[in-house]
């Protein structure tokens, strides 16, 4: 090998060197970046998690809280009177064969079926304590179970007093 040849091959591999240096260390710039980047969150992804650190309820204190809790009370009204079950129907029959008859024809839960043999102690009651009893919900002493408004929520008062009367009139 001749002496220009060495000269060469060294400042040939002075070059690679530098150059392979350089590579590494935009290697590792690349990287450094990346890391101080923020990772892109989707829509669903920040959702869900706002989903799950919201406040489970909220705290009404003095005059503007009880202009809040006012509000708060409108609306839910509000949106429960857009959902009227049934169409809104009174008719007793429709409302206890979609909701009624799951208990109440087969006894589940300690309900009472359909016969005067169950019902006799109640209705002595009178019926305004079973339209009470029927919207607002009871426990009975023998572990009986009337969820409110039979476990619908939108159903109004008239269609739970309608439903009640049809099943008295139907008792067997």
């Amino acid at each position: 090998m001749r002496n220009y040849d060495l000269d060469f091959l060294k400042k040939f591999s002075l070059v690679i060197g530098f150059l392979s240096l350089v590579t590494l260390g935009l290697i590792l710039l690349a990287l450094h970046l990346h890391g101080t980047l923020p990772p892109e969150v989707s829509p669903q992804a920040a959702q869900r998690t706002h989903m799950r650190i919201a406040p489970v309820g909220s705290v009404y204190a003095g005059a503007t809280g009880a202009a809040e809790q006012a509000a708060a009370v409108a609306a839910a009204a509000a949106k429960a009177a857009s959902q009227v079950a049934y169409g809104g129907t009174t008719d007793g029959s429709v409302i206890f064969n979609n909701l009624c008859a799951g208990c109440h024809v087969s006894g589940a839960g300690n309900a009472p079926t359909m016969d005067q043999g169950h019902w006799g102690p109640r209705i002595a009651q009178g019926k305004d304590t079973l339209y009470k009893h029927a919207i607002e919900g009871f426990t009975g002493p023998d572990g009986g179970v009337m969820p409110p408004r039979g476990g619908n929520p939108a159903l109004t008062d008239e269609q739970v007093r309608a439903t009640v009367d049809w099943m008295l009139d139907n008792l067997k």
